[in-house]
Parts: C-alpha cells; structure tokens; sequence
C-alpha cells in the first residue's frame, strides 16, 4: 500500500517521462507499478487517492464482544489462574465444562493488555551475563580448567588440571591426576601460589566454563 502524497510523487515522474518522449510501459516499470495501476491512479484526470483505508468491512462473525473480552481478563487474573498459563486455563476450563476462547485467543489478548508476562509460581528467569575480568599485570587473574586426556587403554582418561595466567599466557601450574577431585585443585593452586611467590596475596581464579573460584 502507497500512501497517498507518494502516488501523487509517482504519477508526476511519470508524467515527466511522458513528457520527455517515454512510453507509459517503460515509465511505469521503473516505479514497479504496472499500466493499468498508473490508469486508475489519474481516472478522470484526478490522482484518486487509496480507498482501501476508508472501506468500511464487516465485523467477523467470531470477533469476541467487549463482555466476553473482559470475561477473559477477569478469569485468567483470578486466584484459581493467576499462576497458569492459557496452555493449562483452557483445558482446566474444559474439564468443568466452560469454554470461553482458544489458547491462541488468550494469548493474543493478554498481550495486547500487556499482560503477557511470566506466569505461575516459580519465579521468572533472569539471564545471567557470565563474570568477565581485565587483568593489567602478571598474577592478577588466573583462568584453570581440567582436560580429559587419553590413556593407553580406550575408554580410560587422565585428568590434565592447568592454570593459566589471563594476562601473561604463562601455564603458572599443571598437574595430571586419574580422577576429578576438589583436593587435587586445592593442591595445584597452592603449589602455583608459592611458586609465584603470590601467596596470601589477593587473586582471582576464573574457571573456564565463566564461574569464579
């Protein structure tokens, strides 16, 4: 749909172009619009302007009426609703023999009354931006993680437990060990302290998956 001042736009270019010796064809094409088109624009000699806006069509038959909209509000605000969803109201209803409209229905209503915000008991979930540092120097900020190696016999891993400077690059301590312990990290990270001579100094380990340790 074309608004009104760029049809009158349209139908003076090419009027121009007319004008100028081009065909009506031609003209037309390069406003993507067709002769026929252009020939119920300037019936009359007037550019007519769209119609289609001022057509006055029929309310659909299944349109709700204000009554039955505002029915809808108050069920699903109630306290037997307020924590369920439409996908659980209809069928809920339906099972006490009510029906008042579709899930998709409910759906479109709520958000229309800005209402379709998170619904039921638990609360709603928040999007958590993983921790992120900047380290300026050596020893400020460590990043570790452990790494699966294979052994000789398949289906056996080592586990590889590394620690890695975030600013230097440097591997400040690693050890491999056959199982996944919380002791054998407490061992590495106090091995890597004392052989950076950072010891009881402030320090933050950040593990690889984005959690602080």
């Amino acid at each position: 749909m074309i608004s009104d001042s760029d049809r009158v736009i349209a139908v003076e270019l090419i009027n121009e172009a007319r004008a100028n010796g081009a065909r009506l064809k031609p003209a037309c094409d390069e406003l993507n619009i067709s002769e026929r088109t252009y020939q119920r624009w300037t019936k009359k000699g007037n550019i007519k302007k769209d119609q289609r806006p001022l057509v006055k069509r029929p309310t659909p038959k299944n349109k709700l009426s204000k009554e039955e909209r505002l029915e809808i509000i108050r069920t699903v605000n109630s306290p037997e609703f307020a924590d369920l969803a439409p996908s659980q109201i209809v069928p809920k209803l339906a099972s006490e023999g009510i029906y008042l409209a579709s899930e998709s229905t409910i759906y479109r209503i709520l958000k229309e009354e800005k209402m379709n915000t998170h619904r039921g008991k638990a609360k709603a979930p928040v999007k958590k931006e993983p921790p992120t540092h900047i380290a300026k120097s050596p020893n400020q900020v460590w990043t570790w993680d452990i790494t699966w190696l294979n052994a000789a016999i398949k289906g056996q891993y080592y586990k590889l437990y590394l620690i890695v400077d975030m600013f230097s690059r440097l591997i400040v301590g690693h050890e491999v060990w056959e199982t996944e312990k919380s002791e054998y990290a407490e061992i590495l990270i106090r091995k890597a302290t004392l052989s950076q001579g950072i010891a009881g100094r402030p320090l933050i380990l950040h593990s690889d998956n984005g959690s602080p340790m």
